[in-house]
């Protein structure tokens, strides 16, 4: 644990699994459309979508390795991405119930983006893991 983190290594250490759960939420709706396509037999784009959960996949190893600016992209790619699929998903349920379902995706996303900035284990976690990355970067590890 950092000394130049705020909290204790007993609270960074309570926040691993959280946010391993949160890393893999996120992965998890991210790659859902995919998947589900993939299972209803459409196979058009699926190098796209599959380089696009390559991407996310990489992107969110390295929230856990400790990089600041994969966490702020991550975060603020669930913030974008969550209002807009939840309002287009609210669009297309005044037309048909998978609308709804589609809005329940924005809010998984928007809450995962929330709980990775106002959790405060996850939060422990990740700044023990910022501080450990930063005395690496620098030479002192």
């Amino acid at each position: 644990m950092a000394a130049s983190s705020p909290h204790n290594a007993q609270q960074a250490e309570a926040g691993r699994t959280p946010t391993l759960a949160v890393l893999v939420g996120i992965f998890m709706v991210t790659i859902t459309p995919f998947v589900a396509g993939l299972v209803q037999g459409q196979t058009a784009d699926w190098t796209r979508n599959l380089l696009y959960a390559i991407a996310t996949g990489v992107l969110l190893f390295n929230v856990w390795r400790g990089s600041v600016w994969a966490w702020r992209l991550t975060v603020g790619f669930c913030m974008v991405a969550g209002l807009v699929v939840f309002v287009v998903g609210m669009l297309a349920g005044s037309v048909a119930w998978q609308g709804w379902v589609v809005s329940g995706a924005g809010l998984a996303y928007l809450l995962l983006g929330t709980a990775l900035v106002g959790t405060a284990v996850i939060r422990a976690f990740l700044d023990s893991r910022w501080a450990t990355r930063g005395r690496q970067l620098r030479g002192k590890a």
